[in-house]
């Protein structure tokens, strides 16, 4: 069976169901304040686009292939991004609520978290070597066995990091950051 392929099309103000969005790859499309929550997305393929606006939260995401895809302004919460297609997985995300979403495993070096609402996101086992996460909310954000070398946590909060459990060498943290990363020892840090 041949899937839909849709090339540099725009879909703006959509609120997709199931039977409206057709399983198949978007190559350079653009999705414009569309609302895609509790899809199931599973085996799309979505390459060089552009999620703005959107609600996709708590889609299912089976072997989806997200590669070179940002999403700014989007409500993704609750999402499974651990269980998508590894090959080629590249995100960016600004301005975007995350919450409850999970990248257990990913391999995402040098993504980009531009002001982001990360609580209770789950990183265990993530690679987020020499990616960005300024102004993000943190908040019971879970950190183990995470590799964050090279990682700018400088400007993100609310965090709490075990360096005993995760890699950390050569991350940049703030003054103001260093409560979480030593809220295991109990100590009490005046700044």
């Amino acid at each position: 069976m041949i899937r839909p392929f849709f090339e540099e099309e725009e879909f703006s103000g959509i609120t997709f169901t199931q039977d409206t969005l057709s399983k198949g790859e978007y190559d350079n499309c653009e999705f414009i304040n569309c609302q895609l929550s509790n899809l199931n997305l599973s085996e799309f393929t979505f390459v060089d686009c552009l999620f703005k606006g959107c609600d996709l939260s708590t889609s299912q995401l089976t072997k989806t292939a997200f590669s070179n895809v940002r999403f700014k302004d989007c409500k993704l919460v609750g999402m499974p991004f651990n269980e998508c297609h590894e090959f080629m997985f590249s995100v960016q995300f600004e301005n975007c609520l995350l919450n409850l979403s999970s990248f257990y495993k990913r391999k995402m070096k040098n993504t980009f978290f531009i002001n982001c609402q990360l609580e209770e996101v789950d990183f265990t086992e993530t690679d987020l070597s020499g990616s960005e996460l300024p102004d993000c909310n943190l908040k019971n954000a879970i950190f183990e066995r995470t590799n964050l070398e090279k990682a700018n946590l400088s400007s993100a909060y609310d965090f709490n990091i075990d360096p005993d459990i995760n890699r950390i060498k050569k991350a940049r943290f703030s003054l103001r950051g260093l409560p979480g990363l030593l809220t295991q020892y109990d100590l009490k840090i005046d700044i």
